[in-house]
This record gives structure tokens, sequence and C-alpha cells, in this order.
């Protein structure tokens, strides 16, 4: 997108900040990332590493979309945030968390439920929480590329 193309260093910043931060938010709880706080008695799953690693980028994408570029004009009509992205990376943390260990969905169907039912819609749910967050950034970037900035 041609937005992206006039990002600025405090967007690209964010970026990496944000793209940290998201990472690190959804990857230690759900212990994607090993770390002595958390555990989990069920395996990671292999897909689990890449959704975390796309909701990561795009959650930072997102995120800088926020941060007005330095040399701006100020309009009166901003892009209100919406929520598909924080749903997007919702459903991405239900999707790479332990089936088991969401309390949740232990006391909805139960834990052989959460391994017979839950488990398996968890790729479902990494697909939808990619999409919500593809869809979020590209809506974001289409709105930027509509406003006009002076340099």
């Amino acid at each position: 997108m041609d937005a992206i193309a006039r990002w600025d260093a405090r967007q690209w910043a964010t970026v990496v900040v944000a793209g940290l931060l998201v990472f690190l938010a959804i990857g230690i709880p759900s212990d994607v990332v090993p770390n002595p706080v958390f555990g989990r008695p069920v395996d990671v799953t292999w897909w689990s590493y890449p959704v975390l690693a796309v909701t990561a980028v795009l959650g930072g994408l997102l995120a800088a979309t926020y941060v007005r570029p330095e040399r701006s004009v100020a309009t009166d009509e901003l892009d209100p945030p919406g929520r598909a992205g924080g749903l997007g990376g919702l459903l991405s943390f239900f999707a790479v968390g332990c089936p088991t260990c969401n309390k949740l969905v232990v006391v909805a169907v139960g834990t052989s439920g959460a391994l017979d039912w839950f488990a398996p819609a968890q790729p479902l749910l990494a697909v939808a929480s990619i999409g919500l967050l593809l869809w979020a950034v590209r809506r974001r970037l289409r709105a930027a590329g509509a406003c006009v900035t002076a340099n």
C-alpha cells in the first residue's frame, strides 16, 4: 500500500515495539514463548508459532496506523478505532493457547470437550484472527491514503 511507503521512522519504530509487545502479550501467557511463570499440559502445536509471528507483525502494523506522521496536517475527520483488530488479537490468543488451560472453555465444555471440540477449532480461530487483523490493517491504510498530508 502507498500509505506504508510514506511512513516515517516513528511509525516504523511503532511497528517494531508494538509487534514485540503483541508477541510477548500473547506468547508468554499461552506459553508459546517458554517461560518459568506459565506452563501448559498440552504441547504447543506447530502452527502456533507462525500464527503468533503473523499476529505480532499485523498488530505492529495496525498500531503504527494510529501514529500520525511528524509532518502531517491534522484533519477533523479521523478514522475512529475499530474493533476488528482487538477481536483479531483476542482470537489469536485463544487460537494459540492451551485448550485445557482456558478456564472459559473448560467451564463450558469440560476438559474432554476442550480437547475434543475446542482444540480442533483452534486453527479456524487462527485463520479468523489473521483475517480480522488483515482487514483492520487494510481498512486503516486505506483511510490513511485518503487523508491529505503536507510534506
